[in-house]
């Protein structure tokens, strides 16, 4: 069951006492400050808050402890759905099956779905970057 959804990429599910926050692999969905990004995770909630059935297939470990995972919610591959969905990009850092997440997004772009509704969206690893960079300038 899933109890949490903290962003557009990123969910909590509990499996009786255990509880597994898994971030969605191979997608980047935006940034808490980014625009779309409560459109994302509000999208991903709805796919998922209440499905009966959630699969949950892990592909590593981030650094930060969570499980990296393609996730299915009542059926529905949810890093895919972002993703075509236009509220997430696919990670080319992690990309592993590009055949499948690289014509979602082309597709989602071409009919400015989502967040390709912007003239320029600023992919989540850029805005980390330049955000990370403008915290260490040193005056």
């Amino acid at each position: 069951m899933v109890i949490g959804v903290s962003d557009g990429d990123t969910l909590t599910v509990q499996d009786g006492e255990a509880k597994t926050t898994s971030r969605l692999a191979e997608i980047d969905a935006p940034e808490r400050t980014q625009p779309y990004s409560q459109v994302s995770r509000r999208n991903l909630e709805a796919l998922c808050r209440h499905a009966k059935a959630v699969e949950i297939t892990q592909v590593a470990t981030d650094r930060y402890g969570r499980t990296v995972a393609h996730v299915r919610c009542d059926g529905v591959h949810v890093n895919w759905r972002q993703v075509e969905d236009g509220l997430a990009w696919c990670f080319t850092k992690y990309l592993k099956q590009p055949k499948v997440c690289l014509p979602l997004e082309k597709s989602a772009r071409e009919v400015k779905k989502g967040l390709w509704r912007d003239a320029n969206p600023q992919p989540p690893w850029e805005f980390r970057t330049a955000k990370s960079n403008a915290s260490a300038v040193r005056y």
